[in-house]
C-alpha cells in the first residue's frame, strides 16, 4: 500500500475499487486513505479524511458513498470542568469527487462499535467502547442517507463493545456477545428497524467478545472465535426461524485477529495468522494454502467482484489476495 496502517477500514466501492481509510500510522491516528484497483493491482492515494481514525467502522451506502463512523475520540468539555466524556464522529467519502465531508453525529462509542446497513438504506450504529459507566455503551443511532440526519432509536438492552451485528434476511439485526467492564457477554439481542426496539433472544453457548459473525447463504449466522472463557472458543450457529443456537464443528486452529468473509460459493473464509475455510453443507473446516505473509491482528478482508478476497495486513503496508478456486 501507499502507507502502513492498522485498525483501518476497507470498503468495496460500486466501481469495483477498494477504499482503505485511516488506521494507526507510524505514530498517530492517520487521516490518509487510498484506493486499490483489482484490475491493475495498483494502489493510489486519495484525499485525506477530516480526522485521523483508528478502529472506525465503514459501510457502503446505496448512493455509492461510504459512511465512516467513530474511530476517533474528541472532548466536549475543557479539562478544568472535571471528568471529560469521549465521543466519536462520522464522515462521508464520495468516490465521484474523491472528497470527504462531515456527516454529523455524536457517538458514545469511539471504537469496538458496529455499523449495519439496514434493508431500507438507513444505517444502525450500536454500542462501542466508552468512558462511562463501565467502558461500554448501550446507545444506538440511525443515519438516514436521504436526509443526512441522525435519528433517535431505542437503546440496546445491555451495553456492548466488541460485539457483532448481523443483518438477517427478515430485516432485523442480530447483536451477539461483546463485553463491558465485567468481561465478555453471552447475551443476544434483536433490533427491529420498523419499531425501533430491541428484544432479547436465546443466549450464546459461550460468552465472547471480538469474535466474528457471518450470515450464511441459508439465512443462519455462523459465530466463532473471540475472547471467551473457553479455550479453544466453540463455534455455533444461530437459526433465525427457531431463534435457537446449535454447535458447529470447531475451527482446526486456534487463532486471533479474525476476519470472516462469505464467499460466492457459500463457504466462509476465516483469516487470522493463517487461512481456514468453513463449509456449511458438511459442517467442516479445511486449511487454505499458506498465506504469503501471516496476517496479524487488525487485518481486514474484502470480497472483490471476481470472488477473490483482498486481505490487508494490520501494522504493515502489505496486502495479498486469496483465490477460492
Amino acid at each position: 500500500m501507499v502507507a502502513t496502517r492498522s485498525g483501518h477500514t476497507t470498503t468495496l466501492l460500486k466501481n469495483g475499487k477498494v477504499l482503505v481509510a485511516g488506521g494507526q500510522g507510524t505514530t498517530t491516528a492517520s487521516p490518509t486513505s487510498e484506493l486499490y484497483d483489482p484490475i491493475t493491482g495498483a494502489w493510489t492515494a486519495t484525499t485525506d479524511m477530516l480526522r485521523g481514525r483508528v478502529g472506525a467502522k465503514a459501510t457502503l451506502l446505496a448512493n455509492g458513498k461510504v459512511l465512516v463512523v467513530s474511530g476517533d475520540c474528541f472532548y466536549d468539555l475543557p479539562p478544568s470542568e472535571g471528568p471529560v466524556p469521549l465521543f466519536g464522529s462520522a464522515e462521508l467519502y464520495d468516490p465521484d469527487t474523491g472528497s470527504w465531508t462531515d456527516a454529523g453525529g455524536v457517538f458514545d462509542g469511539c471504537s469496538e462499535h458496529t455499523v449495519t446497513l439496514l434493508a431500507d438504506g438507513r444505517v444502525l450504529v450500536a454500542g462501542g467502547s466508552a468512558s462511562e459507566p463501565d467502558g461500554s455503551s448501550a446507545a444506538a443511532h440511525l443515519y438516514n442517507p436521504v436526509t443526512g440526519a441522525w435519528d433517535a432509536t431505542g437503546n440496546m438492552i445491555s451495553d456492548h463493545h466488541g460485539h457483532t451485528a448481523t443483518l438477517l434476511n427478515d430485516g432485523t439485526v442480530l447483536v451477539a456477545g461483546g463485553g463491558s467492564g465485567s468481561g465478555p457477554y453471552d447475551s443476544v439481542e434483536l433490533y427491529d428497524p420498523a419499531a425501533g426496539t430491541w428484544s432479547a433472544t436465546n443466549h450464546l453457548a459461550a460468552a465472547r467478545a471480538n469474535h466474528y459473525a457471518v450470515l450464511l447463504s441459508d439465512g443462519r449466522v455462523l459465530i466463532g472465535g473471540g475472547d471467551t472463557m473457553t479455550n479453544p472458543p466453540p463455534t455455533e450457529l444461530y437459526d433465525p426461524l427457531t431463534k435457537s443456537w446449535t454447535s458447529a464443528r470447531p475451527m482446526a486452529n486456534a487463532r486471533t485477529g479474525y476476519t470472516a468473509t462469505l464467499l460466492l460459493d457459500g463457504r466462509v473464509l476465516v483469516v487470522g495468522a493463517s487461512g481456514e475455510l468453513y463449509d456449511p453443507a458438511s459442517d467442516s473446516w479445511s486449511n487454505t494454502a499458506p498465506m504469503i505473509e501471516e496476517s496479524p491482528f487488525s487485518s481486514t478482508a474484502t470480497l472483490l467482484n471476481d470472488g477473490t478476497v483482498l486481505v490487508v495486513d494490520g501494522g504493515s503496508a502489505f496486502a495479498q489476495v486469496f483465490d477460492p478456486s
